[in-house]
Formats: C-alpha cells, sequence, structure tokens
C-alpha cells in the first residue's frame, strides 16, 4: 500500500471512529514532532490531548445550551462586594461543586433585587464549564410541565429525567400562588430528587411563610424536611441592586 492509500485508509478509519480533531490536526501535528524530535508515544498523546479537549469544549457548549441558564448572569457581571465576607468565601467554596457529589441542595433566601437568581446562576454556570449538567426553570413553568406530564401519565418519565441532570435550578418558588394540584406535583418532583440529586432553589418566603405555597401543614414540614436535610443556606439579606442602580442612573441623569 503506498503513501496515499495510506492517507485515504487513515482519513476514513478516523471519519469512522468520530475522531474529528485528530483529522484535522495529525498532519500538522506529525510535521511538529518531526521538527521536535518527538516519540510515537509523545505524538500520539498530544493527538488524543487535542480530541479530548475539543469534545470537552463541545461537551460543554452544549450543556449550556441545555441549561436555559441565562447566560448574561454570570459570576463576572455579579458585583460580589456586595456580599459580606463570610457570604463570599461561601460561594467560593459552592463553585468547587463538591455539594453536587453529595447530592446537597442549595437554597437562596433575600428579598426581591437582592441578586439571589443572578447568584445561582452565576453559580450554575462555572458548574457546567467544570462539566455538570444543570437545568434553569422558573418555578411557575416547571409546575406547569409537572401537571402536563402528570396528565398525560408521563410524570414518573418526566421525574427520571430531571434526576439525571446534577442540580435542579429552580426559580421563584412562592413568587406566584399556586393550586394545590400544583403544589402536588412540585412535592412530587422534590421528594423524587431527594438524595438523588440536588435543588438549587430561589425564593422570597422565609420558610415560615412556605404553607402560603403548599396549602398543608404536614406537607410543607415534608418538603422543608427534604430540602433542609442536606443543604447550604445563602440568605441575602441585601437591598434591591434593581433599586440601587435605577437611583445611580437617576442622580448621574
Amino acid at each position: 500500500m503506498n503513501q496515499a492509500d495510506n492517507v485515504v485508509t487513515l482519513e476514513r478509519s478516523l471519519k469512522q471512529l468520530y475522531l474529528s480533531t485528530v483529522r484535522a490536526c495529525y498532519r500538522g501535528e506529525a510535521e511538529l514532532a518531526r521538527q521536535e524530535s518527538l516519540s510515537y508515544e509523545a505524538y500520539l498523546q498530544e493527538l488524543v490531548v487535542r480530541e479530548c479537549e475539543e469534545r470537552r469544549h463541545k461537551r460543554i457548549a452544549r450543556y449550556l445550551r441545555e441549561s436555559r441558564l441565562p447566560l448574561e448572569k454570570s459570576l463576572a457581571s455579579f458585583d460580589q462586594t456586595r456580599l459580606p465576607a463570610k457570604l463570599r468565601g461561601l460561594v467560593n467554596s459552592l463553585l468547587e461543586g463538591s455539594f453536587l457529589e453529595r447530592s446537597e441542595n442549595i437554597l437562596a433566601f433575600g428579598n426581591p433585587g437582592s441578586g439571589k437568581t443572578h447568584l445561582l446562576c452565576a453559580i450554575a454556570q462555572e458548574l457546567i464549564n467544570n462539566d455538570k449538567r444543570i437545568l434553569f426553570t422558573s418555578c411557575s413553568l416547571l409546575v406547569q410541565d409537572l401537571l402536563v406530564a402528570k396528565r398525560e401519565l408521563v410524570l414518573p418519565r418526566m421525574l427520571k429525567k430531571m434526576v439525571k441532570y446534577d442540580a435542579l435550578l429552580i426559580d421563584d418558588i412562592g413568587y406566584v400562588q399556586q393550586s394545590r394540584e400544583e403544589m402536588e406535583v412540585l412535592f412530587t418532583l422534590l421528594a423524587y430528587c431527594y438524595e438523588r440529586s440536588s435543588i438549587m432553589l430561589t425564593s422570597n418566603l422565609p420558610f415560615s411563610q412556605w404553607e402560603k405555597i403548599f396549602k398543608d401543614p404536614m406537607t410543607t414540614a415534608a418538603a422543608i424536611d427534604r430540602l433542609v436535610h442536606h443543604s447550604v443556606i445563602l440568605e441575602l439579606n441585601l437591598d434591591s441592586y434593581r433599586l440601587k442602580k435605577a437611583k445611580q442612573n437617576l442622580e448621574a441623569g
């Protein structure tokens, strides 16, 4: 088999194995290997590393798309100087992502405009960049999806799909008062995720007012118990960032 045939066979084999990055760069890397007198193993290692890196970039881009996160709410755009030093340290530890391995929950409470959603979305983006899968949804939209799944008799399938994510980020639980049927499916989800995957949620309501959400003292207690058992609680007792920004714009104007 001549050189041209070897190249054709190699290209075909790399295509069949879906090694697109190796296929795109093996010639250039071979030339560098000859110039630097690299061993066969070193040349092969460089190709494999390039392939793995490219696949990781594509995987993370896919995770970000499917997460439904508002990508403008990033860590870079979050003013961490607004946080007390102790809370900043806690946030830094959460960025490591070890809480996901323990299926722990992150519960963020605070007044409207305090930055709860932005902070959890920023943490979620950093975790995705470290190869974790997270799904973002508002509580109201999630509840409607759960109700549809229940009526179509596919709720168990949806629950199994949800726990395949490392974490489910539920925004604004309790912001809109729901019916008893809606809160029943939400409780079903929380109970199913318990010790299977992490829940990250934001709420304007302290636990003492969660009976407004679940409509029943026993259900409320059971929901809180499952969320708090393995959890980190972030209390953002801060002034509204949006109100502060509006005042600054008004003064500047």
